[in-house]
């Protein structure tokens, strides 16, 4: 299973994915709430995986992302958007995400998702 950093603005998101990548073996290794705290425990923390929403304050996730593959270019990153954002997720995925959840999601659709990767 894998070790798992959740980075989305919403602190309810992240329990949501917390408890269900929880559930299905995976451990959290830490969440953030913006960009710019994922990039600051990402020099602590080297996650397998990081689940980074696109819509966030201080540094979105594209820009994140961004500094993510520069300079962890192993981490695999999985996006996670809002319906209504598709050209954020074509270029998310051109600047070196993996794939992307869509909100709302399913548990399940979730677990599709990171299991492709790990």
């Amino acid at each position: 299973m894998a070790n798992i950093m959740i980075v989305d603005d919403s602190r309810i998101l992240r329990k949501i994915l917390t408890n269900t990548l929880v559930e299905a073996g995976h451990t959290i290794v830490a969440d953030a709430g913006n960009g710019k705290e994922a990039l600051l425990l990402l020099e602590k923390i080297k996650p397998d995986l990081v689940t980074l929403d696109i819509t966030m304050p201080v540094m979105d996730g594209i820009e994140a992302l961004k500094e993510i593959k520069k300079n962890y270019p192993d981490v695999t990153v999985i996006m996670v958007s809002a319906a209504g954002q598709k050209n954020k997720v074509l270029e998310a995925l051109k600047s070196g995400a993996s794939d992307f959840i869509q909100k709302p999601f399913e548990p399940e659709d979730v677990i599709n998702v990171i299991s492709k990767f790990v």
